[in-house]
């Protein structure tokens, strides 16, 4: 299924839409730097499409993230962890209800969504935990016991 939005609404976008293209452009740069050859397969959320928006939380002893993912059941949600790569993907079903008439605005967004994110140091990916809670997916990637820094008694 094709990702995009199915109508902008009339008078104008929203404050925000220069800022999530901009995003969407920095995610293409890293992903480019990050794997040059990225750049022979296609990107489905370059200026199209549309992707959760994530906050990453980082302690000493994890990685925590959160994505926005309302509308959406746990089943229709996947998270995987590759090396120092977390990937989120899924699909919003688009609702289908009789009697509803035309749309005058619509600025949901249906279909098919990736988004991988590097992460800032290696995680146990036998530890890492999803919880899906009224929209919010929150990952907790517990960090490598061999990465994490270990103090070292100075002995004499």
């Amino acid at each position: 299924m094709k990702l995009s939005k199915r109508h902008e609404g009339q008078g104008g976008q929203s404050g925000l839409a220069p800022y999530r293209d901009i995003n969407r452009i920095r995610n293409e740069l890293s992903r480019f730097f990050q794997d040059p050859l990225a750049v022979l397969q296609p990107s489905p959320t370059l200026f199209g499409g549309w992707e959760p928006n994530l906050d990453v939380y980082e302690d000493k002893d994890k990685i925590t993230v959160k994505a926005e993912v309302p509308g959406m059941n746990k089943e229709d949600i996947e998270v995987s962890v590759e090396g120092d790569m977390l990937t989120i993907a899924g699909e919003r079903k688009e609702e289908h209800e009789e009697n509803k008439g035309e749309a005058y605005r619509s600025e949901r967004y249906f279909g098919r969504f990736e988004r991988t994110i590097s992460l800032s140091e290696a995680v146990d990916a036998a530890k890492v935990q999803a919880n899906y809670k009224d929209g919010v997916l929150t990952i907790t990637l517990p960090k490598s016991e061999e990465r994490k820094a270990k103090q070292i008694e100075v002995q004499s």
